[in-house]
């Protein structure tokens, strides 16, 4: 049997929407601030919790090689989480829909990378993959809910998937 494969794509605003959205200084969404020092591209995601919002450094060491195989995915059913890169690498971005409250639709995986300057937001209960960088170490802000009581969710595959350009 043929393990299923999903292709990379880039990361955009539209391909990402129902997934989050895009941390990036695109377009001419910004209003300048500070004397006119400052460009300020505003509100670009929205936190979703229902607890306090922490700000956290994952210091990822280990590079991801492409192809490469998953063989499960994570959520956060209460809150939503961002990654920012701190360095402007690239990296990789894994999700799925729901088929229902408890699973990751398997046949609606979508694999997207970040051009570097592009971080992104999950919503509350959206299907990711953990942070996967093509180098090492590689630093990512992350703004995600810091509170009490269950917020992660993880499933298993019954076979692996294949990621690929």
């Amino acid at each position: 049997m043929r393990m299923p494969s999903i292709k990379i794509q880039p990361l955009s605003t539209e391909n990402f929407l129902p997934y989050g959205e895009v941390i990036a200084c695109q377009g001419n969404h910004f209003f300048q601030i500070n004397e006119q020092q400052t460009e300020r591209y505003h509100a670009l995601a929205e936190v979703e919790s229902d607890a306090k919002v922490g700000l956290s450094i994952f210091k990822n060491i280990q590079a991801t090689a492409i192809p490469f195989e998953i063989a499960m995915l994570e959520r956060h059913p209460i809150g939503s989480q961002a990654f920012v890169p701190m360095q402007g690498q690239q990296f990789l971005i894994v999700v799925a829909s729901c088929l229902d409250h408890e699973h990751p639709d398997l046949d609606q995986i979508q694999a997207f990378i970040s051009d570097g300057r592009q971080g992104v937001n999950y919503r509350a209960g959206t299907w990711h993959h953990p942070l996967l960088t093509l180098e090492a170490p590689s630093d990512f802000v992350v703004v995600d809910r810091i509170g009490t009581g269950a917020n992660c969710d993880v499933y298993t595959f019954p076979e692996k998937i294949r990621i690929e350009f």
